[in-house]
């Protein structure tokens, strides 16, 4: 039967505005590479910006050909662990599972920054072969696969799920574990195999700071990604024309505006946190710190965005800055070198916000995010709100069984790249800079004439003892 005018009207509304959600997460990859590029020494700027176009591109083909279909493939041989349709788009647009065009391009700028996480943890040292690889792979397969557990109706993790783990399913509803918990365990292998880079601590293992050639370009790309972060986080609803039963004013479009307000509070909290706490450690102000805690508070809220109260977002942002401030501590002492902190960043704040979720959710918030607001229907909801164990049981499984599915892939994965010699540069390599080594030339023209253009140049000059 033909659609009705007025629902040919709900479906494109809320298509546009999927769809307006989606441009603004793929900002967030320009907002990675500046934040990337800000953040590591100029003689590695190219390479890094390089590393995020390439995420983009191997991303959008890998996806399409395998990760949507491991993500959200149902039908006949459905199953809780990976999906097993839609390859290559093949059947959508989908009446049966509402999926078309507008979802797949949502869900592909969400698994693209996946590997811009990761591509951060071991920049300035990682041979440009290494990340062909390794983005295929995670944002192919590895991601995609805990998609399917946690967002496909059919995922042993969903809250969607007709079996619902704990009587509750994990409540993730825009990805702190999904994406940020998956791309910073995978940063964590990456960078824990590879190694500090040269210079980074000393011979009594005493950590020499390395601070990145552009803090503007860091600024920018923090604001970027707060921009981008409000398709994150209210775009996942997917329809905005969603109205709540036994009401005249409430629907999903109040639900997205809330959503929006949450992530503000709980990423500035932590940014004022960072601040001050910093400030306390170090003895001074430092605007990169605080770009730092921000993001941080935005990856922990990113779970329970539209399930909790305004104030409970702040009481997130305040913990996600000191998750953050003692795993840089930790790292340190451990000898760990991420120079975009982002195993800490979104690993930590990302296991973080999965816990805040199962402790402070609301009920009726968590009927609307999943029931779009059903009267009579009964869900576990946060411990400390009064929910029960439930909810915060299936979160810790979330957290314990994404660091295990990641490090069975990934770890594996770099170790064997590690192992042939295509992951790690070499010394001379890393400090002559990977863009004058590895990308023909350095990505800012320099007015000395006698600075090396190109690798073998700068080898020889070194040979010449210049």
């Amino acid at each position: 039967m033909a659609a009705s005018w007025e629902e040919s009207v709900e479906y494109s509304i809320n298509t546009i505005y999927l769809l307006f959600s989606a441009y603004l997460v793929f900002v967030m990859q320009l907002g990675f590479a500046m934040l990337c590029a800000g953040s590591v020494r100029a003689k590695n700027a190219m390479n890094i910006m390089l590393t995020n176009v390439v995420d983009a591109v191997v991303g959008s083909l890998s996806f399409y050909i395998f990760g949507f279909a491991f993500a959200f493939g149902e039908g006949a041989h459905s199953n809780p662990f990976i999906g097993t349709s839609f390859f290559a788009l093949s059947d959508i647009p989908s009446s049966s599972y509402g999926y078309d065009y507008s979802f797949f391009l949502f869900q592909w700028a969400f698994a693209i920054a996946v590997a811009g996480i990761t591509s951060g943890s071991i920049a300035e040292r990682t041979q440009f072969s290494a990340y062909l690889i390794f983005s295929c792979f995670l944002s192919g397969f590895v991601y995609p696969v805990v998609v399917h557990w946690v967002w496909s109706d059919s995922g042993w993790l969903s809250p969607n799920s007709r079996n619902l783990l704990l009587g509750s399913g994990a409540i993730d509803f825009a990805g702190s574990g999904v994406v940020h918990l998956v791309g910073g365990v995978a940063g964590l292998w990456g960078s824990f195999i590879e190694g500090p880079r040269v210079g980074r601590f000393d011979a009594f293992g005493k950590p020499i700071p390395i601070r990145g050639h552009n803090a503007t370009l860091v600024v920018l790309g923090t604001f970027l990604l707060w921009f981008g972060w409000f398709g994150f986080n209210p775009g996942s609803f997917d329809k905005i024309l969603v109205a709540y039963p036994n009401t005249s004013d409430q629907g999903n479009w109040t639900a997205v505006g809330r959503t929006a307000v949450i992530t503000t509070l709980a990423g500035s909290t932590a940014g004022i946190v960072t601040l001050f706490g910093r400030r306390l450690l170090v003895g001074h102000w430092d605007a990169l710190d605080v770009c730092n805690g921000v993001l941080g508070g935005f990856v922990a809220i990113t779970s329970g965005c539209a399930v909790v109260e305004p104030w409970a977002a702040v009481v997130c942002g305040f913990f996600a800055a000191w998750v953050l401030i003692g795993l840089n501590i930790l790292a340190l002492k451990l000898k760990f070198d991420d120079p975009l902190e982002a195993t800490q960043l979104h690993g930590g704040c990302g296991a973080w916000g999965l816990i805040f979720t199962g402790l402070f959710a609301k009920e009726e918030f968590v009927i609307q995010a999943y029931n779009s607001g059903t009267v009579g229907t009964v869900r576990p909801y946060g411990l400390l709100m009064g929910g029960g164990w439930g909810l915060l049981g299936a979160q810790v499984t979330e957290v314990l069984v994404i660091a295990g599915w990641v490090s069975l892939t990934m770890g594996p994965l770099f170790y064997a790249l590690d192992s042939l010699q295509i992951l790690r540069i070499s010394v001379d390599e890393e400090v002559a800079g990977l863009d004058v080594s590895s990308h023909g030339g350095h990505a800012y023209v320099h007015s000395d004439e006698n600075h090396p253009r190109f690798y073998a140049e700068y080898v020889s000059l070194q040979d010449n003892g210049s």
